[in-house]
């Protein structure tokens, strides 16, 4: 009989393998943010660690205007472009072509093409055109209007967001507050100089445009003939400035209808030209790429003016068609500047201009007391569970509250392989998942105590009530992760710090609560089973003790 028993293989222990492995993962990957301060600590420099959030480190609070006004009239301007494109490539002749007081209006010369040229309309979406005449007015209508400006601010939001990760910013908050105001938090930032820059990356338009230089106008300002404002736009052209001229009334003519604008551009980077000098390249989609070839192909030896914000980057000459959809901006760039409108154009512009209407420089004294009273409430609801734990549960007890410091250090290094940042609702959340990780534990060591006092052995008695009580917690669980999820996806700013915490808290501890401490019990279960305080382990006093022994004797 011995011999046999000698031959009872034990199944692998997967359970304990990987709630070891979660110790280490867990340990290795969370020491370093608890050494925040890279001149204190230069080893932990460069590891990665949990991103304070504004209500913790301090840092930069923004509040912004949006004109949605402007994105009202960036619309118009598109649109004036796109009936230009689709006019000259379906070879119909149009005149006075112009955007004035909210409305585009334009001659049709050939009757005959006036089905296509509603055609052409018709396919924008939103725009509704008037004809008298030989003359078409295109407006927006009232639905179109509400659309762009709420699509405006959205888009706002967005690309602040994307310019700011770009910087380099992990989960900077961004959100709306009232009709057409953004709020704007970005932790960690104190230096003076790197905030005038972050506000200058912010609330800078962006707007880049491709703008044909008018040659006629430019050869008689050469030589030495005055052209104004208003002689321009008698041509359907205006007058921009350099971007690095100090003086301003130094002026190009170009075509007031841009060839393209930054709508166009999918991709930009900062880069070298030619000879060393920091520039920025782009690539275009395949629409901008058809427009810019088609344009370049028919102005060989003609200029094309770069214009950002209404201001002449650079004006190089077309030497050959540029194909590709690809092409580089030149300027007199630092490394700072070309990095930073490279970071503009592959966010995109602002569909609507920001104005800061408030500076708040937040100072992390408020945020060290928000982090000593946190870590008081976790510490001391810490203690007091553990406490009460082992109190009631003896050993079975000590298996929980292992698993529960565990899962405290799976939380925070999962939080910082991801660059998460931790604010205060978030350190609120995992003070909560104390309270739902040994609840789970509380489950199982019930469910293990009444398969006990039904005189069932230790052995079975654990899986039986790690079978009944894993059911009821992945239940409970899945429920408290969606609602988790779905906080996270909807929510905004401190939401989405709690529903951080609380997430990965609710995944940890189903590896420590759940196959953690069953991997310990499989481990020490004959141990446990031989010991003379057996039901000891549990919690179970010795006058249960002898109750059960008592219902063994019957069964």
């Amino acid at each position: 009989m011995a011999k046999n028993n000698m031959s009872i293989k034990k199944p692998f222990n997967y359970r304990l393998l990987i709630f070891v492995f979660a110790c280490f993962f867990g340990i290795f990957f969370s020491i370093p943010s608890f050494f925040q301060d890279s001149e204190k600590y230069p080893f932990f420099k460069d590891k990665s660690k949990i991103t304070l959030g504004l209500d913790l480190q301090g840092g930069l609070s923004l509040l912004l205007d949006v004109d949605t006004d402007v994105a009202i009239e960036n619309k118009y301007s598109n649109i004036l472009s796109e009936i230009k494109y689709q006019s000259d490539k379906k070879n119909i002749f149009i005149n006075k072509l112009k955007l004035h007081d909210g409305e585009i209006s334009f001659v049709l010369f050939d009757s005959n093409k006036i089905e296509e040229i509603n055609k052409i309309i018709s396919n924008i979406e939103g725009a509704k055109s008037i004809k008298n005449g030989n003359t078409f007015i295109v407006t927006l209508d009232e639905q179109a209007i509400k659309n762009v400006q709420k699509e405006a601010l959205d888009q706002v939001v967005f690309t602040i967001r994307n310019r700011l990760s770009g910087f380099g910013l992990t989960e900077p908050n961004v959100l709306k507050e009232g009709v057409n105001q953004i709020r704007v938090e970005m932790p960690g930032i104190k230096n003076i100089e790197e905030q005038n820059r972050l506000i200058e990356l912010i609330s800078k338009n962006a707007k880049l445009e491709f703008m044909a230089v008018d040659e006629a106008l430019a050869s008689r300002m050469a030589n030495g003939e005055a052209i104004t404002e208003y002689e321009a736009e008698k041509y359907d052209s205006v007058l921009l400035p350099y971007a690095n001229s100090i003086n301003d009334n130094i002026k190009l003519p170009l075509k007031a209808i841009p060839i393209l604008d930054g709508s166009s551009i999918v991709d930009a980077s900062s880069t070298l030209d030619d000879q060393k000098n920091y520039a920025v390249s782009f690539k275009l989609d395949s629409n901008g790429a058809e427009v810019f070839g088609d344009f370049t192909g028919k102005n060989v030896n003609k200029r094309l003016a770069i214009v950002l914000d209404k201001r002449i980057v650079s004006a190089p000459s077309i030497n050959t068609r540029i194909g590709g959809g690809s092409g580089i901006i030149t300027g007199n760039f630092k490394q700072e500047s070309a990095k930073d409108l490279s970071i503009t154009l592959k966010s995109g512009a602002l569909l609507a201009p920001v104005n800061v209407i408030e500076k708040r420089s937040v100072g992390p004294s408020l945020g060290a007391d928000s982090i000593k009273a946190s870590i008081i409430a976790l510490v001391s609801g810490f203690i007091l569970v553990v406490a009460f734990m082992i109190f009631y549960y003896s050993m079975a007890g000590v298996f929980a509250s292992i698993a529960l410091i565990i899962n405290l250090f799976l939380i925070i290094a999962i939080m910082a392989l991801f660059d998460a940042t931790l604010t205060l609702p978030g350190m609120a959340g995992i003070v909560l998942t104390v309270g739902v990780a040994v609840d789970a534990n509380i489950i199982i060591n019930e469910r293990v105590r009444e398969a006990l006092h039904s005189g069932m052995g230790v052995i079975k008695s654990l899986k039986i009530g790690y079978e009944n009580a894993s059911r009821a917690i992945f239940d409970a669980n899945i429920t408290s992760l969606i609602a988790s999820c779905l906080l996270y996806i909807y929510g905004t700013g401190v939401i989405k710090g709690f529903a951080i915490t609380t997430g990965i808290g609710i995944l940890a501890s189903i590896v420590t609560a759940i196959i953690g401490t069953h991997g310990i019990y499989l481990w020490l279960g004959d141990r446990i089973e031989k010991s003379k305080n057996t039901y000891f382990w549990f919690g179970i006093k010795i006058k249960e003790n002898k109750q059960i022994n008592k219902t063994k004797r019957i069964r």
